[in-house]
């Protein structure tokens, strides 16, 4: 009958038939056995043996049915002892399909590329040993037994601090009626959507926009209203007086770039008072900002009905998988009522390191250097786009610009003309809900290296002047 490797071998999924009905000596068996596993892939190069006691022990035979099964596999090349270490499996036949794997057709190596699209962090500048040390630090802390749905305490006060220092926002009273962790903004949309947005409801959702927002939306069945925007953010006239909410990034537009001015932020506040709108502030770069300080937020004007997000994958990375709502309390209380009843939340792990990182003062260390880099690349790309005379525009704040074309052709054959040379970008196309009105490039400057972003600069420029000039 078949028997399971004991437990302090690594071959734990391994199981050894040895019948003693079969006319073939065990010790001939064993090794038939241990030889086919190294060929399936089920035991590989440095996987370390039992001893031949603990097997035979395991297996109900005498130690010399293993010592002769291991003896005759050693002769073989398959495994090779250790002084003092212990016995090893030392190869694996040469085109054996390793545990889990499928078998592909070779790939031909593909040419570099260089990410220029926005969106994404300066992941490469985020200090390793602080990261590392936030990590270990979240590992001390004990497990939890039972789920936090607002987020973990530790967490929502890094927040609130935050806040204060970064976006000079005073979160009034206990923040535990306000601040609540999320899985980023496109998961705390998802749920304001699956709360207080009923389906049927009207959303007014900035045009060209952040399409996630609108499939968040759509998917919780409510009606997206594309609310057109110029080059300030977002025409608070343009949105219809009927829409449940109003979804908008006032402090940095994506994809256009543009800061909403102080007088439309008080029109946006004065109309949704007047009409009973819940304002959605998607606040995903507001921390990058380079010339003055940032206007206030909208949650610091109208905490009664403004919703504020904001996603720690924009400032540091993607791995954490975290952001934080300051919402009205029957907006938060509507959201983790939510969760209660569907048992969801925010994963704390990444609520852990990203308490521990801002505990000993990294966040914040991280983000000045943040934002002196990009400031240095933000100019380095202006200086060389105007020297070789190529239009851009873009707020001095976040980490990408705009670079406008003429049409759809244009954009497309210059995506396609840089992809060749080795270049990713991204078209204002895939932003828009309807028809395009804005065409050009969206310029990410944070994701590739500076060194590479310097090299590439001029194959950009000669892309975009090639097609301009009917190229």
């Amino acid at each position: 009958m078949p028997h399971a490797v004991p437990a302090s071998s690594p071959l734990l999924e391994l199981a050894i038939d040895l019948d003693r009905a079969d006319r073939r000596p065990l010790a001939v068996q064993l090794a038939d056995a241990l030889r086919r596993a190294a060929t399936h892939g089920q035991v590989r190069g440095g996987d370390r043996l039992p001893s031949t006691r603990a097997l035979a022990r395991h297996l109900g035979v005498s130690r010399t049915v293993t010592a002769d099964a291991y003896e005759q596999l050693h002769a073989e090349g398959w495994i090779a002892g250790r002084h003092g270490s212990g016995t090893y499996v030392t190869t694996t036949p040469p085109g054996a399909a390793r545990s889990g794997e499928v078998t592909r057709r070779p790939r031909e190596p593909e040419e570099p590329t260089v990410n220029l699209t926005p969106g994404a962090p300066w992941a490469e500048g985020i200090d390793r040993a602080a990261w590392r040390r936030a990590w270990r630090a979240a590992a001390d802390a004990a497990p939890a037994s039972l789920p936090q749905r607002a987020g973990m305490p530790e967490y929502r006060a890094a927040v609130v601090e935050h806040l204060l220092r970064h976006r000079g926002l005073v979160v009034e009273g206990p923040y535990e009626d306000s601040v609540v962790a999320t899985g980023g903004t496109t998961a705390a949309l998802t749920e304001l959507a699956s709360t207080v947005v009923r389906p049927g409801d009207r959303v007014a959702v900035e045009e060209p926009g952040y399409q996630r927002a609108v499939g968040a939306l759509q998917a919780s069945g409510a009606e997206v209203v594309p609310a057109p925007v110029d080059h300030a953010g977002i025409v608070v006239e343009s949105v219809p007086d009927d829409v449940r909410a109003v979804y908008c990034s006032p402090a940095h537009q994506y994809p256009i770039g543009g800061r909403l001015p102080a007088d439309r932020r008080i029109a946006l506040v004065e109309r949704a008072r007047a009409h009973g709108w819940l304002i959605v502030e998607d606040d995903y770069d507001g921390e990058l900002r380079y010339d003055v300080a940032p206007l206030p937020v909208l949650a610091s004007m109208a905490p009664d009905v403004v919703v504020h997000l904001g996603t720690t994958s924009k400032i540091l990375t993607p791995t954490l998988g975290v952001g934080w709502m300051l919402a009205p309390r029957n907006v938060a209380s509507a959201v983790l009522e939510h969760r209660d009843r569907t048992g969801t939340r925010p994963a704390p792990a990444g609520q852990r390191v990203l308490a521990e990182f801002a505990r000993h003062g990294d966040l914040g260390r991280h983000l000045r250097r943040l934002r002196r880099e990009l400031s240095r690349r933000r100019e380095l790309l202006v200086q060389r786009l105007t020297e070789a005379g190529v239009e851009m525009f873009g707020d001095r704040a976040g980490a990408h610009v705009v670079l406008p074309l003429p049409d759809a052709a244009a954009e497309q054959r210059v995506i396609e003309r840089a992809r060749r040379d080795g270049l990713v970008l991204d078209g204002l196309r895939r932003h828009h809900l309807g028809a395009q009105q804005w065409y050009g490039l969206a310029l990410g400057y944070a994701a590739c290296a500076r060194e590479d972003l310097e090299r590439t600069v001029p194959v950009l420029v000669e892309s975009v002047q090639a097609v301009r000039d009917g190229g």
